[in-house]
């Protein structure tokens, strides 16, 4: 028995494993911010103690120990920067491939899922990983020391406290209203950017339709709308954070001036000694740089915010696992009962949505071959989606040997799935590795055996490298009817027991029709179930059952010989 991978939401349990991380880093950033004092008090010594006794040897001795804290620091410090990359990176280990997973869910525009398609969570990872790694997130660790510094300068004079406090209370509120003002604008920015990503992978993808259609330019143009779109939108949080930010520092450096003002006031009263003066400027300085550095940073923390957030919200969304049970490998009885497929819900769901399926029913045992034809949007493609498990019904089920397709891990069942889209791509790899899906212990004389049931063995031998053909969106030895090929050979491998093959020979010549039908046979020789959605006869020429579809509905279902015979049957007529 398996238990399911999710128990939770893996994102934030993630994030609570690194705890322990978070917890030393909090130590080191306490070492850090207590030996930030040896400055101002190297300062206080140096003109309180050493300038007034003249002692050389006092000097040189404050001097070393100065020397052996400032190397402290900076180990310290380089511990805690190893410490959060390394934490960023422990992160992307366990919840990456998880990421991945849901931008792949997300591609499945049709499934039921509550994962926005535009949704890009390897992204937002990214961004979240950058920020751990980066030197805004120490900001938040040297935060809660401001109060030890302003204790400090309390105890040296309280009016230098209060001038002190009160300037930290204008840095914090800036801080504040700058959160306030930006965060809707960051929001704003990063979702326009994703749509713009996404209209930039679509357009590269029928980057030869837009040529040969004249539609490139108006695409840079479209582009260039929502791109300067995006830009104008975080473009007005970037100026109102840059303003902040350059308030906060001329403001800083004001405040400090006016500590050494005040206390040179103090010191002429004889209420502090001059190297308190120095001393208190210092600390100051080192009370607001953290305010001062979150402020700098605001914009890369409202992006790894608004990616935080995204994140918990898809993983806490994401279904858990249920346990499932090693079936073992089906032998072909494939059931289908009452099966309906609603239109997919838009952002306003109507309740009483179109139905694209409506209550299709049919058995199919080992070796039988169904061809399912109909008129365009009868409800072929969606029929072929839901018998392979890419989309879940509304209602009814899809039985496998009894078993619903549920029941098995998405790659347990794989193992036992061909599927030959629409439209096939082949993944950037070799030719051998996309026919074997990729796996890493495929072997060879299964790829070739798969590569001869779709004839296309000769023509990998025909090229440079044959199986080691290099294949990816730039470099494409083959044209549109061989990649089909190629994706038969990939739906046949390792001898499947559902096979559904959705409009095959679209780009296939009388060659590639053969040896279809010839790939159909095979299979069904081997005792799988081989499923066909056509618009040309020629794709059904080797099964023995057809499947009717009309607008959504099963019309006929039978021996092929019955359903397509359209032969007029004599009519008795009476003897007169």
């Amino acid at each position: 028995m398996r238990d399911g991978r999710n128990s939770g939401n893996a994102y934030l349990g993630a994030l609570r494993g690194l705890r322990g991380t978070f917890v030393l880093v909090a130590l080191f950033s306490a070492a850090i911010n207590v030996l930030m004092l040896t400055g101002p008090v190297y300062m206080l010594q140096v003109y309180d103690r050493v300038l007034s006794s003249g002692s050389g040897a006092t000097l040189l001795g404050l001097f070393g120990i100065v020397i052996v804290l400032y190397g402290f620091l900076g180990v310290y410090d380089f511990l805690r920067a190893r410490l959060l990359s390394r934490a960023a990176i422990r992160l992307d280990t366990e919840v990456g491939e998880e990421a991945f997973r849901f931008s792949l869910r997300a591609g499945l525009i049709g499934d039921r899922t509550r994962i926005d398609p535009r949704a890009q969570p390897v992204r937002d990872l990214d961004l979240v990983r950058g920020f751990m790694s980066s030197p805004a997130i120490t900001g938040f660790f040297d935060l809660p020391w401001i109060p030890l510094f302003l204790g400090l300068i309390f105890l040296i004079h309280p009016w230098l406290g209060w001038l002190t406090l009160a300037g930290a209370g204008v840095v914090t509120g800036a801080a504040l209203l700058n959160q306030f003002l930006v965060q809707g604008s960051i929001h704003d920015a990063m979702t326009i950017e994703g749509a713009e990503r996404a209209l930039l992978e679509q357009a590269r993808g029928e980057s030869e339709t837009l040529h040969a259609l004249g539609m490139r330019e108006r695409m840079v143009a479209r582009w260039r709308e929502m791109h300067d779109t995006a830009l104008a939108t975080g473009q007005t949080g970037s100026d109102r954070s840059e303003g902040f930010s350059a308030f906060s520092k001329s403001f800083r450096l004001l405040l400090q001036s006016s500590l050494l003002t005040l206390g040179a006031l103090l010191a002429l009263r004889q209420e502090i000694s001059p190297g308190m003066i120095i001393a208190t400027s210092i600390i100051a300085g080192r009370a607001l740089a953290p305010v001062d550095q979150v402020i700098g940073q605001w914009r890369a923390i409202g992006r790894a915010r608004e990616a935080h957030h995204r994140l918990s919200e898809m993983f806490r969304e994401a279904p858990a696992d249920k346990p499932r049970v090693d079936l073992p490998a089906p032998e072909g009885h494939l059931q289908v009962r009452s099966l309906t497929r609603l239109v997919p819900a838009g952002p306003e769901a109507d309740a009483r949505r179109p139905r694209i399926l409506d209550r299709v029913s049919f058995a199919l045992s080992p070796g039988d071959g169904l061809g399912v034809i109909g008129n365009s949007a009868a409800g072929k493609s969606t029929l072929a989606r839901l018998l392979v498990g890419v989309w879940t019904a509304d209602a009814g089920e899809v039985r496998l040997d009894g078993a619903t397709l549920d029941q098995w891990t998405p790659a347990a069942l794989g193992r036992h799935i061909g599927y030959l889209p629409q439209s096939v791509q082949m993944l950037p790899g070799s030719v051998g590795q996309n026919i074997a899906r990729f796996d890493p212990e495929a072997r060879d004389r299964d790829i070739i055996e798969a590569a001869r049931i779709a004839g296309v063995h000769e023509m990998i031998l025909g090229l440079s490298d044959g199986y080691a053909t290099h294949m990816d969106r730039t470099v494409n030895p083959f044209s549109v009817g061989q990649v089909q090929r190629l994706g038969l050979a990939r739906a046949v491998y390792g001898a499947p027991r559902l096979i559904v093959l959705d409009e095959p020979n679209s780009n296939l010549d009388a060659d590639g029709d053969e040896a279809l039908t010839r790939a159909i046979r095979r299979m069904r020789d081997l005792g799988s179930v081989v499923v066909v959605m056509a618009h040309r006869p020629s794709a059904i020429a080797a099964v023995n059952k057809v499947l009717l579809l009309h607008q959504g509905r099963v019309a006929k279902f039978g021996d092929r010989d019955e359903v397509l015979d359209t032969k007029p049957r004599p009519v008795a007529v009476a003897a007169q």
